[in-house]
């Protein structure tokens, strides 16, 4: 029976992709995260100590968290449980939390869970891991790639320390591509391969720091030649062979996570700093992704009023179209009146003083008294409202010499729109200045 199992062990194995055999089997061999993996660093204190603590690792892909859980199973004392949250519910939760309390009763055991994909588990189905967590009865391991502060409970994330896994650096996923090119019982090294340099650093470049991704790749690269070759020859990866293993890259991007945030942010904020090259590659890195046209539209409209504003007022007329001209023609033209709106409000002098004007508004309407309208402005288009002495005193600008009469229009000393000397607003600020000195 043993070796029945270990020959379905090795068949397991030897079926296994790439990515998988080369896992890392101990802390030695992880690349990347030296942030808290490093020498000295918080999590390899915990491990180095024996005292891991509930934790939750949180990510993109291809960065390691599967993986470091596993390896610290293999470095910690305690029973280590590991399940997926897409294959599991509460009841399978409730029994493995009850045989975590027995062993940790009858064999002073304490036992790791190690919940993957943590983001699938409902609100109600995360709670139900509150109070063992918070004893101590288990130690929660949790990976997830969405933002913890979104997905996870925030009772569950305050029992937990939080271990944000960057992507590896080129450096690591060169450094990982030899090694599976140099490793004979897991890797490749059983087959006699050269790679070119250039070859590396293209499957390097292409995942992005996703290992996974460059395995694959490395694989089936590797893997795709074999067929052509002798038991024996030689197999040479050049540049090209490499481009064809990896078709096109992967953009990472979530249309309703952390990306899709982020790169809209990035995006506006290159507009308001006046910089068009970062501006047109975040608006690249959406287009790219399959982010919908009309959004990034929707967004140019409202920085252009918001940033740029009445220093350069063709900005919105020029985003406005561009909106149109998205709605009306689609993708994958639609990219140009994008780029050339983005690229001009990039360019464009800023004003954010329509933005401050309307906000200090707003705060004195919903927090001050109410300024009554005053009577000579108000409606007097209806029978009676001459008795209410309505629009009687109002003046009208135009029948007055430079369109202009001193007149009031509040009721209070207010001053909300303050121009800025940019732009189209020097020519806004001299106006209001001589119609100063008409009052004066």
């Amino acid at each position: 029976m043993d070796l029945f199992q270990d020959m379905r062990k090795k068949n397991r194995e030897s079926a296994a992709p790439l990515a998988v055999r080369m896992r890392p089997q101990n802390l030695g061999e992880f690349l990347g995260q030296e942030h808290f993996l490093g020498e000295g660093k918080l999590l390899r204190r915990m491990l180095q100590a024996d005292r891991l603590a509930s934790a939750v690792f949180h990510g993109p892909p291809g960065t390691g968290k599967t993986t470091l859980a596993h390896i610290i199973a293999r470095e910690t004392s305690a029973h280590f449980v590991p399940v997926n949250a897409a294959a599991v519910g509460v009841k399978e939760i409730r029994v493995i939390l009850k045989e975590a309390r027995e062993r940790l009763e009858t064999a002073e055991t304490r036992t790791v869970l190690f919940v993957d994909e943590l983001h699938r588990f409902s609100r109600s189905q995360q709670d139900v891991l509150l109070d063992d967590v918070e004893n101590g009865l288990v130690i929660l391991l949790a990976a997830t790639t969405e933002n913890p502060f979104f997905a996870v409970n925030t009772p569950l994330l305050s029992r937990s320390q939080m271990f944000r896994f960057e992507p590896l650096t080129l450096d690591h996923i060169v450094s990982l591509l030899n090694r599976a090119l140099s490793t004979e019982n897991r890797g490749l090294g059983h087959l006699s391969v050269k790679m070119d340099d250039d070859a590396i650093h293209h499957i390097a470049t292409m995942a992005d720091g996703d290992a996974r991704r460059a395995l694959t790749a490395l694989e089936i690269a590797v893997l795709s030649q074999s067929d052509t070759h002798k038991p024996g020859e030689t197999i040479h990866i050049d540049l090209h062979t490499a481009e064809e293993s990896v078709q096109r890259k992967v953009v990472k991007y979530d249309g309703t996570g952390d990306e899709h945030y982020d790169t809209i942010s990035a995006f506006i904020k290159s507009i308001r700093g006046s910089d068009p090259d970062a501006t047109v590659y975040w608006l690249a890195s959406m287009l790219e992704a399959g982010e919908d046209p009309r959004f990034i539209a929707r967004r140019l409209v409202i920085a252009a009023a918001e940033d740029i504003g009445n220093a350069d007022p063709m900005g919105l007329i020029l985003a406005q179209a561009a909106a149109d001209a998205t709605n009306f023609i689609g993708l994958p033209e639609c990219q140009l009146p994008l780029a050339q709106a983005a690229i001009y409000l990039a360019c464009a002098e800023k004003s954010n003083s329509a933005t401050v004007a309307i906000g200090r508004a707003r705060k004195d309407v919903r927090e001050q008294a109410t300024i009554p309208v005053p009577k000579h402005l108000r409606d007097a288009h209806y029978p009676g409202a001459s008795k209410l002495e309505h629009g009687q005193s109002y003046k009208y600008p135009h029948n007055h010499e430079q369109g202009y009469v001193d007149q009031e229009y509040l009721g209070v000393d207010k001053t909300y729109y303050n121009p800025t000397n940019r732009g189209a607003e020097i020519k806004m600020t001299d106006y209001l200045e001589k119609l100063k000195s008409l009052r004066a």
